[in-house]
């Protein structure tokens, strides 16, 4: 093979990669997401900007599962999830897609906060060239941001001068002290803060606390989820239509061409 024809196939095999690459979709969450075939790897195929993983302490290692008895000693938060998108950002000239925009690893604490957030403190720091950084208040944004979700040590990581990690709040903390920095989502249940349970029109009641809601976190530069809503286009489009940022989902595919046919949902 000639040097014109190797220098014809590595331009167009590049631009395959290019044409092939999906469009980062800031607003899918991707809900436990380690029980997909393929744990990280089919959300960023979809496009996915958010990805959740669930963590128990266990030996020392942060072992990934939904329960306790599901953990395996090979299905490490390393393994699945911050060694595969280290070498992505790498690969990508720093960013998980590249151009693209920061993505979020949510990490869903199940076990005890304070040991389990000392553990995942140590292990970011050995990741922290391709993580949002918070140096006494202040975010350096980075490839990815890791948020802290479920059984969370407040008090801790507010204290800490250096963090690898923010926290996800609720929405009680929207009228809290705690900084967008330290708090830059709030997440809840929606049948606890709801009382529409997705049949018939939409209590005006509920219409306006979601917009309220949606508008304070907005205003305090925070982003907003809620989880146990019906995972289905219906549903999808009242939160979207809402300004809601993160749309969670077990349907890749499902929620990668809902928001690929809504306007402005692409990553920037």
């Amino acid at each position: 093979m000639n040097l014109l024809r190797l220098l014809a196939l590595a331009f167009f095999s590049g631009a395959a990669a290019l044409v092939a690459a999906p469009a980062p979709l800031v607003r899918a969450h991707a809900h436990n997401d380690y029980e997909h075939a393929r744990p990280l790897l089919d959300a960023l195929d979809h496009g996915f900007a958010s990805i959740e993983a669930d963590v128990y302490l266990v030996g020392g290692q942060l072992l990934v599962a939904h329960n306790l008895k599901d953990v395996k000693p090979g299905r490490t938060l390393e393994a699945l999830y911050l060694d595969p998108l280290r070498a992505r950002a790498t690969q990508n000239g720093g960013r998980v897609y590249r151009g693209g925009p920061t993505i979020t690893l949510l990490v869903d604490v199940k076990s005890e906060a304070g040991a389990t957030y000392a553990a995942l403190h140590d292990s970011l720091q050995a990741y922290a060239a391709m993580l949002t950084v918070f140096r006494d208040g202040v975010a350096t944004p980075g490839a990815i941001t890791v948020i802290v979700s479920g059984n969370r040590a407040p008090a801790v990581m507010a204290a800490q001068p250096v963090r690898f990690a923010a926290m996800d709040g609720r929405m009680a903390d929207l009228g809290g002290p705690a900084t967008s920095a330290l708090v830059p989502w709030i997440s809840d249940n929606w049948q606890k803060v709801f009382a529409w349970r997705w049949t018939g029109p939409m209590p005006e009641a509920d219409r306006v606390k979601l917009q309220r809601s949606v508008a304070e976190a907005h205003a305090q530069g925070r982003r907003i989820r809620f989880w146990n809503t019906p995972d289905r286009p219906e549903a999808w489009r009242v939160l979207f239509d809402a300004g809601v940022d993160l749309i969670n989902t077990d349907n890749l595919a499902g929620l990668q061409a809902f928001l690929l046919a809504a306007p402005g949902s692409a990553g920037k």
